[in-house]
């Protein structure tokens, strides 16, 4: 259960979350690197990567959330899209330091509190958030948080000032800083990252905007 806590804490200090999506498990890999590069120290890597296990299993022999916060092994590495609880247990003994759900799924909860791994539901009401909570997710997932807009967060937090809200879908560098102000635990950054990086074949480009929004992060919570 420490170890939960301590995991749940180190992605609300990271505040940036990289949801990578890609061809290959290789591609993946190769985005969430250039991602640490540049600063982003929480990694979610999608169950619709082929073969994201895989990725999940390479990443997390090269990094992890109990290396020293200064080295370049420092890092925590997640898994996202997961629908049932087979596929987190799966991911989970991969080397996946948190689990993300796009729904509330009761027995995936169940499973990820099982094993004392942070567990993220995507939700879209307060009933959603409500029911999460009770079930025992550490974060909730506000997605698509671009149907929704920063004030959702406002509005969730008047009768749940206690909730741990991460929008996803929709953040940006121009608003991220509303979402933060809004009381975000954290925010989950997308397409935004790596779409011009795989359009133009520079990878270091993950690099730069990882770097961007990591400062926009730092300057919103200033």
């Amino acid at each position: 259960m420490l170890n939960k806590l301590r995991v749940t804490q180190a992605i609300a200090e990271a505040g940036v979350v990289a949801v990578l999506r890609a061809d290959s498990a290789e591609e993946v890999a190769r985005m969430a690197r250039h991602a640490i590069r540049g600063g982003i120290k929480a990694i979610e890597i999608t169950m619709t990567v082929p073969m994201a296990l895989q990725a999940i299993q390479q990443l997390a022999a090269e990094y992890s959330s109990k290396a020293d916060p200064a080295s370049d092994a420092y890092a925590i590495i997640g898994v996202g899209t997961v629908l049932d609880p087979e596929t987190a247990r799966a991911a989970i003994l991969s080397g996946a330091e948190f689990v993300v759900a796009p729904a509330v799924n009761p027995d995936t909860i169940t499973l990820c509190n099982r094993y004392a791994v942070p567990v993220m539901p995507g939700t879209m009401t307060i009933r959603d958030i409500q029911t999460a909570m009770e079930l025992g997710a550490d974060i909730v997932k506000l997605f698509p948080g671009s149907a929704f807009g920063p004030d959702m967060i406002t509005a969730v937090k008047g009768p749940l000032p206690q909730a741990n809200i991460m929008p996803t879908g929709g953040v940006s560098l121009a608003n991220l800083a509303l979402w933060v102000k809004a009381g975000a635990v954290a925010v989950g950054i997308g397409g935004d990252l790596t779409k011009e990086a795989v359009k133009q074949g520079d990878y270091t480009l993950i690099e730069r905007q990882a770097q961007a929004y990591v400062q926009a992060y730092r300057d919103a919570k200033a």
